[in-house]
């Protein structure tokens, strides 16, 4: 027992502290806006204007939700907080633009130990950021601060956005067939998905973030602290672009994210079709191929885990293709064709090849990633 009172201070929350990283964040949520957005910082809500809306045949919203995972433990490892936010973006609105909507806003959550204004701060401001490049507002959010459940140096972001499509155009397995191909867009590295994995095999190494590793041309935690690539904005382009819609239109889009390669693309498949992916038009960046040998990872295992260089798929007709590329490369986003998609019935099926049929509750078409990556 303590005859001193408690307070909510001593109890180890800090209000000033929230406050202050309001202040500091305020001019880099202030870029993240657009013209629909009512009110600033501050509501108990964010507004959004949706009279536009109106001016659609039939809307269709779109909704996504995630975090970044383990990553965080890099970052906060590395004290470096500013590229968190493109990850959890990329993880949140590259969800909404597969369907083919516009991602219209978004909100931040961020649980913490210890509010430390500057972190917060730079948390956010890398969160605006993303969402600039995105044409997403960042429209609110909420920091949480968890003494006795997280460190003091501890954290975990998640997001939410909202989208809309009309109804028309939206994207998806209905739009796939035989004969469509399929369009690789390259990762900036590892993006978000499978650290656990990573930060155990650095572990079991003895690697250091600091280590200088001559392949990736840079340190270690810099190599895997690369921010994920914000695909939202240059996908949107590629889809409403008249020669791609004259030449058939993108058909489906899938977000490679946790589970792999093989698995995502099967999400966006119908079934009855059967994608035959091919790993000898590409290379996987040095940091996938290092990971799998230091750790000793199974093949499988580390395409099941990774996104092995590819962040996104387009699945289109051969008509669109190389307008499809040209238009990603234009965006600093190397593309190539990856793949082909069969009648299943009719399609050369490879003995002892891992058949892929989808995940996460989606029973559709079926993909093979077959051969051996480029050298």
């Amino acid at each position: 027992m303590t005859d001193a009172p408690i307070t909510y201070t001593a109890a180890g929350v800090d209000v000033e502290a929230g406050d202050k990283a309001v202040e500091l964040m305020k001019s880099a949520v202030a870029r993240a806006t657009r013209p629909e957005v009512l009110g600033g910082l501050g509501g108990f809500a964010g507004l959004f204007d949706a009279s536009t809306l109106a001016r659609m045949d039939r809307p269709i919203l779109a909704t996504s939700t995630d975090g970044v995972g383990t990553k965080v433990a890099i970052a906060q490892a590395l004290d470096r907080h500013d590229t968190i936010g493109f990850d959890l973006v990329g993880m949140v609105v590259d969800d909404i633009v597969v369907c083919g909507a516009e991602p219209l806003f978004m909100t931040d959550y961020i649980a913490c130990g210890k509010v430390v204004p500057e972190r917060i701060a730079a948390i956010v401001s890398g969160i605006a950021a993303a969402c600039e490049q995105a044409g997403t507002a960042l429209v609110g959010g909420e920091t949480a601060e968890h003494p006795g459940l997280l460190g003091e140096h501890e954290y975990d972001v998640a997001g939410a956005a909202t989208g809309v499509v009309e109804h028309a155009d939206i994207l998806g397995p209905h739009r796939v067939a035989p004969g469509d191909l399929v369009l690789g867009l390259a990762a900036s590295g590892l993006h978000s998905n499978g650290y656990s994995l990573v930060r155990r095999v650095i572990a079991a190494a003895g690697w250091a973030l600091d280590r200088q590793v001559e392949d990736f041309g840079q340190t270690l935690g810099d190599e895997l602290l690369t921010p994920t690539r914000v695909y939202a904005a240059d996908l949107l382009t590629l889809i409403r672009d008249p020669q791609v819609r004259e030449a058939g239109g993108v058909h489906a889009l899938s977000h490679v994210t946790g589970g792999g390669l093989a698995a995502n693309l099967a999400r966006v498949l119908p079934p009855g079709v059967h994608a035959r992916v091919h790993r000898e038009s590409w290379s996987p960046p040095a940091v996938f191929t290092t990971i799998g040998a230091l750790g000793k990872v199974p093949p499988l295992d580390l395409e099941r885990t990774l996104n092995m260089g590819v962040g996104f798929v387009a699945v289109l007709p051969e008509s669109a293709a190389d307008r499809a590329a040209a238009l990603l490369a234009d965006a600093g986003i190397p593309a190539w064709v990856m793949g082909e998609i069969h009648a299943a019935q009719a399609a050369p099926i490879e003995e002892g090849v891992e058949v892929v049929r989808g995940s996460k509750g989606v029973h559709g078409g079926s993909v093979q990633i077959l051969g051996n990556y480029a050298t």
